[in-house]
């Protein structure tokens, strides 16, 4: 018989194996619902952190996320950055910052806005941790539950969790090829005065809007400054890809026609540099910016020290307008890739808007077809995209989806596409075949554009 092995904890009573649910059960409901507070009871969960578990396994491409490509950042560089900083600026890099943020990081983020012709002063400005952030901090600042804010349909869809957990009024105007509809906010602005109410505030991306792609016109942005002046109304302004433009003559930002006035600003380095540093911007008027400052200071103090360092370092070099340069470049080339894959493999019926720059393009499938089960069966495929209905808070968008050029090389983009048509193509067909209505399938390939030629011409939806 062999000896007993004599193990260094025979005896012990074992601990217990960690228990982790799958899920939240019914009876985990009853004992915690008494404590939850009210708002939990509308908040939504964002489609794109939902599909982070999924597109980060390597076998699937993702033109889901509004994700950068971050491999273009030379890593010495980022070494030569970071070892400064551990150098000669160590202990002041690891210690708390004042909330508005370091002065060497305002002076950045001049420099990035005097690029659209913004020339704000450094004492206006307020670091936050991401744009993200920023859009929280302002509905935190002024929206009360049922209070009215007004924005476009589609919408940024991280700002509409934000929106729901303040339990806001989320009135959501048209929009066309030349952005929001000004009209409509006119029409929102009196329905909403004839019942004695007012919204608290406009919210836009009106430059390569996320996530329809379109951009607002010169016209309507003059005359959309002019109506938040004559009806006293705020107006947010989200430009997180104004720097990223493609081709096409910039648009001055709502912020520089307003002068600060009634715009709040918001900007990020996210697009144009990291969105792993987590700084972003806040501008307004000075009344609604203390009590902003106020809201940062009870949700987390400051924006990381470390952080600011490290943007204040990289602008230190000289080299950052090349940077960008280089990245206009190459998602220009992403985005002709994408284009040109949609019309060779999305139906005759499907339309896509052509966006000058930005991150993404809004294609719009025929009604029959609900987005949020394609993307079940296009995950099946390795390929994952946001279903429209999230850019909603009323059920809108379920024939549409958001499509993302930057994330991905030319070759993923393209296969990509080609996976997302198959399976469209596959609905496309059940649908016929159930209905006996006769449908164009994907049109037939069409010549590769040259490298560097125009791409192939596209059709623009009604975004």
């Amino acid at each position: 018989m062999a000896e007993p092995v004599d193990e260094p904890n025979a005896g012990r009573p074992k601990a217990p194996a960690p228990h982790r649910r799958a899920h939240t059960s019914a009876r985990d409901l009853e004992r915690y619902a008494g404590l939850f507070a009210a708002r939990t009871q509308v908040m939504r969960s964002s489609a794109m952190r939902d599909l982070m578990a999924i597109t980060a396994r390597p076998e699937v491409i993702s033109l889901a996320g509004g994700l950068p490509d971050t491999s273009t950042f030379p890593p010495e560089s980022f070494a030569a950055q970071m070892t400064r900083i551990a150098q000669e600026s160590s202990a002041a890099a690891l210690q708390y910052g004042p909330t508005e943020g370091f002065e060497r990081t305002k002076e950045c983020i001049a420099q990035v806005m005097a690029v659209e012709g913004m020339h704000p002063e450094t004492e206006d400005i307020l670091v936050t941790t991401g744009g993200q952030q920023a859009i929280d901090l302002i509905a935190k600042t002024l929206i009360d539950p049922g209070d009215p804010v007004i924005c476009e349909g589609p919408t940024y869809p991280g700002a509409v969790p934000v929106f729901c957990s303040y339990q806001a009024e989320t009135i959501q105007v048209g929009m066309d090829e030349d952005g929001m509809r000004v009209d409509e906010v006119a029409a929102a602005i009196d329905a909403l005065a004839a019942e004695g109410r007012r919204p608290k505030f406009i919210y836009s991306v009106p430059t390569f809007q996320n996530p329809a792609g379109v951009t607002l016109s010169a016209e309507r942005r003059h005359a959309l400054v002019a109506l938040a002046r004559e009806r006293a109304v705020l107006l947010v302004e989200d430009n997180p890809y104004g720097m990223l433009r493609y081709e096409g003559e910039p648009r001055d930002p709502l912020y520089k026609l307003d002068g600060g006035d009634y715009v709040v600003y918001i900007g990020t380095f996210s697009k144009i540099l990291s969105p792993g540093i987590r700084v972003g911007w806040i501008l307004a008027p000075p009344p609604v910016m203390e009590k902003i400052v106020l809201g940062k200071q009870a949700t987390d103090l400051c924006t990381s020290t470390l952080t600011q360092y490290f943007v204040a370092e990289f602008f230190g070099q000289g080299r950052w307008r090349e940077y960008v340069e280089s990245l206009v470049g190459l998602y220009r080339t992403r985005r002709d890739a994408m284009l040109e894959s949609l019309e060779r493999h999305f139906p005759a019926e499907a339309n896509w808007t052509r966006p000058e720059g930005g991150l993404f393009v809004w294609a719009t499938l025929p009604d029959y077809i609900d987005t949020s089960d394609l993307l079940a069966r296009a995950l099946r495929e390795n390929v994952a995209f946001v279903p429209g209905a999230a850019a909603f808070v009323d059920g809108r968008g379920g024939s549409s989806m958001r499509l993302n050029f930057s994330g991905s090389t030319a070759e993923e983009i393209r296969e990509g596409i080609r996976r997302i048509g198959r399976v469209v193509d596959e609905q496309v067909s059940l649908y016929g075949t159930s209905t006996g209505h006769r449908t164009v399938l994907a049109s037939p390939p069409a010549p590769e554009a040259p490298d560097g030629g125009d791409v192939i011409p596209f059709r623009k939806a009604d975004a």
